[in-house]
């Protein structure tokens, strides 16, 4: 097994080729559409979701290939959430990924657009998926649309708007990070596990692995929100205390805060036992996910 640097270099490698292949070329008219959807695709993400979903086909048993099109779409959706999370009329960013974000680059409608482009593009792809012995294609898409709508993705993302200005219990803001965060990293491995046919308890074991492992990934988040630069994490610092958002170190503290997902990581891993051996690299992602400082 190849050490997880090389691993991830090369999965990157593998995802953004394929992503180069089924997103609309530039220079395919309306050409400004298709340069705003690359701009933000392209601009340089970790593409840790499409990277969860082949290794959890990998886990069981299936290949990379098998799950392309499933990594490809959830990368596509998630591209559209930060899209429209970006505009003003939402977080109001201008710096994603260390480039300017898609409205501030083509204008507030294009980027609408871009974003809602994506989000279509995203069902196209899982459409496209090859159904396995127990899993449809149409239960595949089915598990990407419970996850887009209003209760999980768009979900999250309407309470963590309303809770702006408010100091919210604990309880809302873990409703926010499973919703917002934790249930496309879930979905991910799920997609994945569901091109390489896995067994019903193998979907069930990774829809806990995945919870855990992005909750986690949200906290962390919130940390380095606090703890880090803009310049190293690539989009604006300090976003959190300026918006006055509730998260996990305004709430109780730094030191509980990485404790909380060292435990949620702990969890994530006891998840995987069913897998022995075969889940190595998703252990091996969800400690990078922990320990990652960007």
């Amino acid at each position: 097994m190849s050490d997880l640097k090389t691993y991830l270099a090369q999965r990157i490698q593998f995802v953004d080729a394929a992503l180069d292949r089924m997103i609309p070329t530039a220079e395919t008219r309306p050409v400004t559409i298709h340069k705003a959807m690359r701009h933000s695709i392209f601009a340089g993400g970790k593409r840790l979701r499409p990277i969860l979903c082949l290794a959890a086909a990998e886990a069981c048993g299936g290949s990379p290939e098998s799950a392309l099109f499933n990594a490809a779409a959830v990368e596509c959706l998630h591209t559209y959430s930060l899209i429209h999370d970006d505009l003003p009329c939402m977080d109001n960013d201008d710096l994603r990924r260390g480039v300017p974000t898609c409205h501030k680059v083509y204008g507030d409608a294009m980027a609408l657009l871009a974003g809602d482009a994506l989000q279509a593009l995203a069902f196209e792809l899982v459409a496209k998926t090859q159904q396995a012995v127990r899993y449809t294609t149409g239960a595949m898409v089915l598990e990407l649309a419970r996850t887009a709508g209003s209760l999980h993705l768009v979900g999250g993302q309407v309470a963590d708007l309303e809770g702006e200005g408010q100091k919210l219990p604990l309880e809302d803001l873990r409703y926010i990070h499973e919703s917002k965060t934790a249930a496309l990293l879930t979905t991910s491995v799920k997609l994945g596990a569901m091109a390489a046919d896995a067994q019903p308890e193998e979907l069930q074991a990774l829809h806990d692995f995945g919870m855990a492992t992005g909750h986690a990934f949200q906290i962390i988040d919130d940390i380095l929100d606090v703890t880090q630069t803009t310049e190293k994490l690539g989009k604006s610092a300090g976003k959190d205390v300026a918006s006055e958002k509730s998260t996990y170190p305004a709430l109780i503290g730094l030191e509980a805060s990485r404790d909380e997902a060292h435990k949620l990581t702990e969890a994530a891993h006891r998840a995987l036992d069913v897998f022995g051996p075969r889940a190595e690299r998703l252990r091996q992602l969800a400690d990078h996910l922990l320990q990652r400082d960007y």
